[in-house]
């Protein structure tokens, strides 16, 4: 994920952060005219100021929050043990907890007490609620609201950006038909790399490439689909696909983003990786699958038509081999790249040809 991208999901991370603790004042709010109306108690609260306290929270929270949960919490996640990484978790949004309350008390007190900074009994009722039993509620409210968008992101990352959206809306209780590109995109000669690597070396090396490929994926908005060995699996929704040919273009900056790293692959391997990929789009029936272990999965004949697409590319000699109906819908040219038709080819455990092409580099 790109810079802008991670940026992104941290506004949206403080926009919502700040709803929410938004709603939280109304709520406490509605909760004290019921309660303190009968005492003539709500008068001495001065609205405005614990609304602007409101937004200062979620806003600090949120830009502090999101920053922490998109550069080092998901990051943790990703490549830390899970026991540490909880721990780690905990201990430092206990951390940020109070690097935002301390504030937000602190601007509270200054307005109800008409007071400065300077005053001791402004700091006295600070640190008096930091060291009472009424933090706790906050404290536990607000690492419910964390936690909660950790599992977004985790789904996120199991699924696809945008899949925990759909899970919401029930999209794949019932299973739909969608048109989707497919690319599976393969690592040449893996057999060969493994023999040399050894096994742990080689599941190493594997994830270095995935890692690096994803982000390429991801910036042309590419859904993981599975990973299949040393195969991953492309998915969008065709006009995602086709628009400013992305699936075209996801392949082309994988290979380029893996050529960049040359010289780390060459002194820690002593392998340069490359990839091959086939392209074909068509009708797929996509929904939930399985009972102890769920997935989301795709069926259809187009799946395995681009699978033996992707075995033609050693036999013909390229890098990229697409349907002619994918290409047809592509203008490729327009991105450097000439189209080039190669015929009607015959597919392993296919009754019925079909027509493919390559792109050769234009400039």
């Amino acid at each position: 994920m790109n810079l802008t991208d991670q940026i992104k999901k941290i506004l949206w991370i403080t926009f919502a952060w700040t709803i929410i603790s938004i709603l939280q004042f109304l709520i406490g709010w509605g909760s004290l005219i019921e309660v303190g109306a009968s005492a003539s108690e709500v008068p001495r609260y001065d609205v405005w100021i614990l609304f602007r306290g409101s937004v200062l929270t979620g806003l600090m929270a949120g830009l502090s929050g999101g920053t922490i949960l998109t550069f080092i919490w998901q990051k943790w996640l990703r490549t830390k043990p899970y026991g540490w990484t909880i721990r780690n978790i905990l201990i430092s949004y206990t951390s940020m907890f109070f690097l935002v309350s301390i504030p937000t008390s602190t601007f509270y007190n200054i307005n109800f007490l008409n007071t400065t900074l300077l005053d001791p009994k402004l700091w006295e009722e600070v640190i008096e609620r930091h060291f009472s039993p009424v933090i706790i509620i906050p404290f536990v409210f607000w690492l419910i609201v964390v936690l909660g968008t950790l599992i977004v992101f985790l789904v996120n990352d199991k699924y696809g950006p945008g899949v925990f959206v759909k899970f919401l809306q029930g999209k794949y209780f019932h299973p739909s038909r969608e048109e989707r590109v497919f690319m599976f995109l393969d690592l040449r000669s893996s057999t060969t790399i493994a023999e040399t690597l050894g096994e742990e070396r080689y599941f190493e090396f594997l994830r270095e490439v995935v890692q690096l490929s994803t982000t390429s994926i991801l910036k042309h908005k590419g859904e993981i689909y599975q990973y299949v060995g040393d195969e991953i699996v492309i998915s969008w929704p065709l006009p995602l696909g086709v628009d400013q040919s992305n699936c075209i273009n996801c392949f082309f900056d994988v290979q380029k983003r893996l050529l960049s790293h040359r010289e780390h692959f060459e002194n820690k391997y002593g392998i340069q990786p490359e990839f091959k990929a086939g392209l074909h789009f068509g009708n797929v029936m996509a929904g939930e699958i399985g009972v102890v272990k769920r997935d989301i999965a795709y069926s259809g004949d187009v799946l395995n038509t681009t699978a033996r697409i992707q075995s033609k590319c050693n036999e013909l000699g390229v890098d990229i081999l697409l349907s002619k109906m994918l290409t047809d819908r592509i203008r490729s040219e327009v991105n450097g790249y000439i189209t080039e038709e190669l015929g009607v080819i015959e597919l392993r455990g296919k009754k019925q040809k079909i027509s493919l092409c390559t792109l050769v580099n234009g400039n």
